[in-house]
């Protein structure tokens, strides 16, 4: 048996106790992704972001709210798993400053002080050892294929992942996409429209990346 972390859903960058900053991510990937490693008997942590989602029954589920409560729950499962699958859509900035209650409204402009997120899927490679990383790469649907792909291409070399899977916005909020998986090794493999199927397809490439490093 392997034992998969697996990051899904948002995060909500508070301004005050109401006000917050987040995107669109439904939490469904991820969720299906801790689906497939239970269906292929695999034990799978879930790291989850505040979704609308029931998370599928027979995984343990580790919920959060914050990018900075997302890094610390995925690094200290990290430090019992085999492999980690980052789908999350983690907040790309979080506000300098949380403000206490609920400022009322001002007719005047604000100005809103931003300080970048942890990259939690490139800290999670960084100490992955014989370990297996992948990540995920969403691009704007307008930015075409052949762009997607580069960018994705450049993140799994930077972020020093074994394999990214490239998505368009098209797939948020919805049970299928168009999906494409990018090993280190240089293969692409286009992945099944539907989440759960692009899902299980995912699981399997990581187990079989993950035994063969261990078998060497």
């Amino acid at each position: 048996m392997v034992s998969l972390l697996i990051t899904a859903g948002p995060t909500r960058e508070h301004l005050d106790d109401v006000r917050f900053l987040s995107n669109g991510s439904s939490g469904r990937m991820g969720c299906a992704l801790a689906a497939a490693a239970r269906n292929a008997g695999h034990a799978a942590t879930l790291v989850l972001g505040p979704v609308a989602l029931e998370p599928p029954a027979g995984v343990r589920v580790v919920p959060v709210v914050s990018a900075v409560e997302m890094q610390a729950a995925a690094e200290a499962a990290f430090a019992g798993a085999d492999i980690a699958i980052a789908a999350a859509a983690v907040a790309d900035w979080r506000p300098a400053v949380r403000a206490v209650g609920k400022p009322p409204r001002q007719a005047a402009a604000a100005t809103l002080e931003l300080v970048p997120n942890p990259d939690i899927v490139a800290g999670l490679a960084a100490q992955k050892g014989r370990r297996v990383v992948f990540g995920f790469g969403l691009e704007a649907a307008t930015a075409g294929w052949p762009a997607a792909i580069a960018r994705g291409l450049a993140k799994l070399e930077r972020k020093r992942l074994d394999g990214i899977v490239v998505d368009l916005t098209t797939a948020i909020g919805g049970d299928a996409g168009e999906f494409v998986l990018c090993l280190a090794d240089g293969r692409q493999e286009a992945l099944p429209a539907d989440k759960a199927g692009a899902a299980a397809r995912i699981v399997a490439v990581a187990v079989d990346i993950w035994r063969a490093r261990q078998a060497t």
